[in-house]
């Protein structure tokens, strides 16, 4: 991931207590640094250094407005004689505010929005903008999310896949619906994570995931050990229809409070502190030493609960064959659910979505960023090991094989 040096003036940092316009010139500010640090980069030199490397020259600037919510931005872009020069900005960082400033127009423009909202996205976008505007706002935006949510799963196996949902409000047919975002978070052979899709639909019924599921492995998904998710009917009923012969790890973030949910409150903390220590357990053998003691204390205390952990421990446990360092990682959907608070945080600006074209084009512009930012980032989770304890158990299976096929 790029790392830039930023400097700030006083008087700049003064002027941020002045309200939207301070915060806007820190960011002009900001964002001005970053278009430099970039054409340093990408010339491979500072202005007047000589060096060997050199690329190229710097040959002024050309003054590019940038739409965000906190207004128009007037950056200083660089140009560069005898050659090309791109900021990564414009290309990566602007799609999400692009598909933002979309959905406030469409809203104005379909006539469901509030005057504040209006006020807000004529800010944005200035006064003149109509249905002509936006159609062609989207041309440019949608195919390159579409692009990216549809693109081909190839690259090599995936050995870990984890699920979730969020629920949306949508217009459709002139009135506004519940609908389902489903999400899927995969972590590549070379440990980095990656989001494989996002398709909307109706509902989190079993019909709804296995036609995503059936997506995916459409567009190549393939070599999966371990799908995480909560314990949804229809999701659960999907993964196993679809995905024969891989273990399926129920979420214990969701398992534990499903748990204690069934206790009496007088017995919660004491039980939940049980608990930690039996999801910390470094193998099998250990959680299920634990499971019994747990089980002696409480059965007759909180039967309940005490029924619904004998009932969900061996699928919530499921990660516990794995070496022990990728267990915590892999144990819940908590990194999919802060995927999807991130997520939460632009749709509840826009409320309640205009359309669901708008709501593909909201969410995937944001989450393809973010797919960016893993795929350049440090790696997820190193699978060296993971490779050799894999290698090992193919073995250890042909061995046991051998030795019934003799007996």
């Amino acid at each position: 991931m790029t790392q830039y040096q930023i400097n700030i003036d006083d008087d700049l940092l003064h002027t941020l207590f002045e309200g939207n316009y301070g915060l806007k010139r820190l960011v002009e500010e900001v964002v001005n640094q970053v278009l430099q640090a970039e054409v340093t980069e990408h010339l491979q030199a500072q202005p007047y250094e000589r060096t060997e490397d050199r690329r190229g020259y710097r040959n002024g600037y050309r003054v590019r407005p940038m739409k965000t919510r906190i207004g128009t931005l007037e950056l200083a872009v660089p140009k560069v004689r005898n050659g090309h020069f791109s900021p990564r900005l414009f290309s990566r960082y602007q799609r999400s505010e692009q598909a933002l400033v979309l959905a406030l127009m469409e809203m104005v423009i379909n006539g469901v929005s509030t005057r504040k909202v209006r006020r807000i996205t004529e800010e944005l976008c200035g006064i003149g903008f109509s249905k002509t505007t936006v159609s062609e706002l989207c041309k440019r935006l949608d195919p390159v999310v579409r692009g990216w949510n549809e693109r081909k799963l190839d690259s090599g196996p995936y050995p870990f896949l984890l699920v979730d949902a969020m629920q949306l409000k949508v217009r459709k047919g002139g009135r506004v619906v519940p609908q389902s975002a489903l999400l899927a978070v995969g972590i590549n052979h070379e440990g980095y994570r990656e989001i494989l899709g996002l398709q909307i639909g109706d509902s989190e019924s079993e019909d709804s995931w296995s036609r995503f599921f059936e997506w995916l492995k459409g567009r190549g998904l393939k070599g999966l050990d371990l799908v995480v998710s909560d314990s949804h009917g229809g999701l659960v009923n999907a993964v196993q229809r679809h995905f024969l012969g891989v273990s399926w790890q129920r979420c214990q973030t969701h398992f534990k409070r499903n748990v204690l949910d069934a206790c009496p409150k007088k017995l919660r903390d004491r039980l939940a502190k049980k608990l930690r220590l039996l999801f910390d357990a470094p193998d099998l053998a250990t959680a299920r030493s634990l499971l019994e003691d747990v089980l002696r204390e409480f059965q007759g205390q909180a039967p309940r609960a005490i029924q619904r952990l004998e009932d969900g421990f061996d699928d919530a446990t499921a990660v516990m064959v794995l070496p022990e360092c990728y267990q915590r990682r892999l144990r819940s959907t908590n990194s999919v659910e802060r995927l999807i608070r991130e997520v939460r945080q632009r749709e509840k600006v826009i409320g309640i979505i205009p359309n669901v074209d708008s709501a593909i084009r909201l969410l995937g512009a944001f989450l393809m960023e973010q797919d960016e930012e893993w795929s350049t980032g440090r790696r997820y989770l190193n699978l060296e090991e993971y490779w050799d304890w894999k290698e090992e158990q193919k073995k250890a299976s042909k061995t046991t094989a051998k030795r019934e096929a003799v007996a």
